[in-house]
């Protein structure tokens, strides 16, 4: 049991730098992009955005060149599943969470089209390259529409992301960049090398590894954030950063890996893993879909109930159960 104290400490330690170093890099790539004038709306839906999707990413690009792909696919997966289940659901039972009009009209297609190309890239069991560079170059289309039409559904009475960042100096704010991406490097092989050797250790497969304990140790920030702002009343975005997460992570943390490293998956990936996945994401907005109807009959403020939190826990942890056989295979 000795032997495997130095990749525990090791997994730790990457998933905290992973936290830390996706929090500078942040901070200084939105310094950078405000220094060539860009708008913070702009920012926001590309560089936070995508930032706060940057450790999964760093993690599926380092499995990926070590020939552990199951690894970042079930790190892309699980996050998504963790997302929903234990993030969205643990904050609504914290405190309702407002539903947006535009997220049922807008962004819900664009999730359930893109998990479902997801489905049909993993139904054969393989992640070619061809098909990850097809499903990663979407994000372009989808990052445009999104800036277009979130400019009609911006408030003036609440701080933006970005505007709590005020690295102004564009030398440091390039240095904090530089810092927060040599973090997320070292940290993502730090990472990588400690959930192998535990896979190892206990014969399990780096994608049960990626499904469970990289997947829930990258959500916890969110997880933590959501947490916070809900107990201090600033929680009306909670709902789309999930949204926005959980289509970064599949149109680059997955696509990410299978271009490095194409693969072949194990059937139960498709069958277990992206049937929860899929079915998580259908539940998630047929919540947003009765939220508003329900707030429309009774001429209400929409919002997710601690209820239907109640409901997304019980289905997270539903999923552990069907996969609790494959973690306790020795």
């Amino acid at each position: 049991m000795s032997e495997l104290y130095i990749p525990m400490v090791a997994l730790i330690a990457g998933l905290i730098g992973l936290v830390w170093g996706a929090d500078k890099f942040v901070n200084g790539s939105v310094g950078v992009a405000k220094n060539f004038g860009i708008s913070s709306l702009v920012i926001g839906l590309t560089v936070v955005s995508i930032g706060t999707s940057a450790p999964e990413i760093i993690v599926s690009i380092n499995a990926a060149l070590k020939d552990s792909g199951g690894l970042a696919v079930g790190n892309a997966i699980g996050s998504n599943l963790a997302n929903i289940g234990l993030v969205l659901g643990v904050t609504a039972l914290v405190a309702p969470i407002p539903v947006k009009q535009y997220l049922l009209r807008e962004e819900s297609p664009i999730l359930l089209v893109v998990t479902a190309l997801a489905g049909l890239c993993l139904y054969d069991s393989q992640l070619d390259r061809f098909e990850s560079v097809m499903l990663g170059i979407l994000v372009i289309p989808i990052l445009i529409f999104m800036v277009k039409f979130k400019k009609n559904h911006q408030t003036s009475k609440k701080p933006s992301t970005t505007d709590e960042i005020e690295i102004t100096n564009i030398k440091l704010a390039v240095f904090w960049l530089t810092v927060g991406l040599l973090g997320l490097l070292v940290s993502a092989e730090i990472t990588v090398w400690g959930a192998k050797s535990i896979a190892s250790y206990f014969n399990v497969s780096d994608l049960i590894i990626g499904l469970t304990v990289i997947a829930i140790g990258t959500s916890l920030p969110e997880l933590a954030a959501s947490v916070m702002s809900a107990l201090r009343g600033h929680h009306d975005i909670a709902l789309g950063n999930i949204f926005g997460s959980n289509l970064f992570n599949i149109l680059l943390v997955m696509t990410t890996a299978g271009a490095i490293s194409p693969m072949t998956l194990p059937n139960s990936v498709f069958a277990r893993d992206y049937a929860a996945l899929a079915g998580m994401t259908i539940l998630m907005v047929g919540i947003v879909f009765i939220s508003l109807a329900k707030a429309e009959r009774q001429n209400k403020s929409p919002n997710i109930s601690r209820m239907f939190g109640v409901v997304l826990l019980l289905a997270y942890c539903g999923y552990y159960i069907i996969l609790w056989p494959s973690m306790a295979m020795a």
